[in-house]
């Protein structure tokens, strides 16, 4: 099964592209803050990369912008490419196939990047030719922050080898 859920901000405003058959789509990038922190540290986030298509990025263009909050269900996709100095890079990107807000509509509202109330509000946008995912249930509007004991974990090493 490959399914992602990830609530975050977006970190510059997306841009609609189209490839050459026409097909809309955007590449933006969101800021996920970690669950735990080490004491003394500050909250730490991933910037994770994500991708949507067709109708999803239509919509993502029209009514988030940066610093917009963005609740969003998905699938991770991962891919290879060689560069111009013939060195092999992979790639790992969320493809984005269901997109909803988090922000209030009076937040949104208030800040630029936001969307406007144009027909839509928090509680009936799902019914629009938007989504492509028919999911029932919400997304919390925010992560639940608990202050559990982070040393359990280790750190993954940050070098080039995976371990599988």
């Amino acid at each position: 099964m490959n399914n992602v859920s990830l609530i975050g901000r977006l970190t510059a405003d997306p841009e609609l592209r189209h490839t050459q058959s026409g097909l809309a789509n955007t590449r933006f990038t969101i800021a996920v803050d970690r669950r735990f922190t080490r004491q003394g540290e500050e909250r730490q986030a991933d910037f994770i990369n994500i991708v949507a298509f067709q109708q999803t990025a239509e919509f993502v263009c029209k009514y988030f912008g940066k610093g917009k909050r963005i609740a969003l269900t998905g699938r991770i996709q991962t891919g290879s490419y060689t560069d111009r100095d013939g060195n092999k890079r992979y790639t790992t990107d969320v493809i984005a196939e269901n997109v909803e807000f988090c922000d209030s509509k009076s937040d949104s509202n208030s800040g630029n990047g936001g969307y406007q109330n144009n027909g839509y509000q928090n509680n009936n946008y799902q019914q629009n030719s938007y989504q492509q995912s028919s999911r029932q249930q919400p997304v919390p509007v925010s992560p639940s922050y608990s202050n559990g004991d982070a040393g359990e974990f280790n750190d993954m090493p940050t070098d080039e080898d995976l371990p599988f």
